[in-house]
């Protein structure tokens, strides 16, 4: 009796499982341009306004497929959008000029655009041809527009006045002090190879030294006439200064391989 209260557990669990997969609801109400058959110009937007019903707090993507293949395009990021009912903005846009469409799938979760499940598919013929004139967007694309701005806005706002968790201290002081750590080595090893080296040997170590001296000069020089023009400067200096290590770590193996031959 045990194994057979377990079982029938089992399949209320999957049963509640599916229920709560099926809790998103997504409809396309308009697009534009209208009609079942579209041409558009390469990287012009094609827009459809969705109308969702939920229970749960979602996400909601529109993405382009040709023949059951993902097509190559750009489609829209999504914010969270509160649980219940209400309008939606999906977009994307075509890369290529002759590419086709002739589907769209409508997927929605907590999770991201490709992992979450596809919950409705809109069915077109769309194609982008060069020759195509760019069509303005109606008002309701406008007014979608203007409330996603809103709400972005607004989680910004959010984001920048929520104090940080002493967690998150940690986190960001160990990752400045990292990129400290990789730029001081960046430099470090090519001056030590042309301090320790004689010959062609230093130009292998001054050319690492090269590239670190020019991007830093390059960050202070494009950020002194656009302070936002490198907003990911660490990633960058964590980048190159990995690449600079590689190389010296590299170019002593291959000094030391060369002394041992002559010896």
């Amino acid at each position: 009796m045990r194994w057979i209260a377990m079982t029938i557990a089992a399949v209320f669990a999957l049963l509640a499982l599916g229920v709560a997969h099926a809790t998103t609801q997504v409809t396309v109400t308009a697009t534009a341009p209208a009609g079942a058959v579209v041409k558009l110009a390469p990287n012009e937007n094609f827009y459809l306004r969705l109308h969702y019903r939920s229970d749960v707090p979602t996400y909601l993507w529109a993405r382009p497929y040709f023949h059951g293949a993902a097509v190559k395009a750009g489609s829209n990021p999504s914010r969270l959008y509160p649980a219940g009912e209400g309008d939606a903005l999906g977009w994307f846009f075509v890369y290529d000029a002759g590419a086709g469409v002739d589907e769209v799938r409508l997927s929605g979760g907590r999770g991201t655009a490709g992992g979450s499940p596809v919950l409705a598919s809109y069915r077109l013929d769309l194609s982008a041809d060069a020759a195509a004139a760019k069509q303005p967007a109606p008002e309701w694309v406008q007014q979608l527009l203007a409330q996603d701005e809103v709400v972005n806005r607004a989680d910004r706002e959010k984001a920048l006045n929520t104090p940080a968790t002493p967690g998150e201290y940690a986190w960001m002081n160990a990752f400045m002090f990292s990129m400290l750590a990789f730029a001081v080595l960046g430099f470090a090893g090519p001056a030590w190879g042309l301090w320790r080296w004689r010959g062609y040997w230093r130009l292998v170590a001054a050319i690492p030294g090269a590239w670190m001296a020019f991007v830093v000069a390059r960050l202070f020089i494009d950020t002194a006439r656009d302070p936002t023009s490198h907003n990911l400067w660490p990633f960058e200096i964590v980048i190159w200064a990995g690449l600079s290590c590689g190389w010296m770590i590299l170019a002593v193996l291959a000094h030391a391989l060369t002394k041992i031959r002559k010896a």
